[in-house]
């Protein structure tokens, strides 16, 4: 499930599911400028835009086979039949063991530089003004968490934290 997580200038206002994020930031009072309040995205860091309108619907897709309620989406898959044979055999059935892989598959073949990459983004776009933020960033990238620490150690507490958590998951 989509993370997000809000600032209103360096304060970290809420992290979660979109509606959790929403929910805080209504509760907030009114900020001086809309640009002090930034919305990230917590798996690529880069900064986004919610609707915050009482009037924003989720979309509504025809509904199709598959579970709905579960999320479950029909979807063909083409495989040779050696493969299907092998599914036939497993337990507790092939859309199971499909979605086992699939996940196990995910884990392990996370983009090798993508943490660096939403820290990056996350930092260019709400410290790119703070002292030592390019050293910080070459600290990231080096996987220099010590150096990053000692670089970031003044700045607010949220911001350096959250930087933290994007560039080491």
């Amino acid at each position: 499930m989509k993370t997000y997580t809000a600032f209103a200038n360096d304060l970290w206002i809420a992290s979660g599911q979109r509606d959790h994020v929403i929910e805080t930031l209504r509760a907030l009072q009114p900020l001086e400028r809309s640009s002090d309040l930034l919305i990230f995205d917590d798996e690529t860091g880069a900064q986004v835009d919610l609707d915050m309108s009482d009037t924003a619907l989720p979309s509504v897709e025809a509904r199709g086979r598959g579970r709905p309620k579960l999320g479950v989406t029909a979807r063909e898959v083409t495989l040779l039949p050696r493969h299907w044979e092998w599914l036939s055999k497993q337990r507790p059935g092939a859309s199971a063991v499909l979605r086992r892989l699939v996940d196990q598959a995910m884990k392990s073949d996370a983009p090798a530089g993508a943490g660096r990459d939403a820290a990056y983004r996350f930092l260019s776009a709400i410290a790119g003004n703070r002292p030592g933020f390019e050293e910080a960033i070459r600290a990231i990238y080096a996987d220099d968490r010590p150096r990053f620490e000692a670089i970031v150690a003044d700045w607010p507490v949220g911001i350096r934290d959250h930087a933290r958590g994007l560039a080491w998951r």
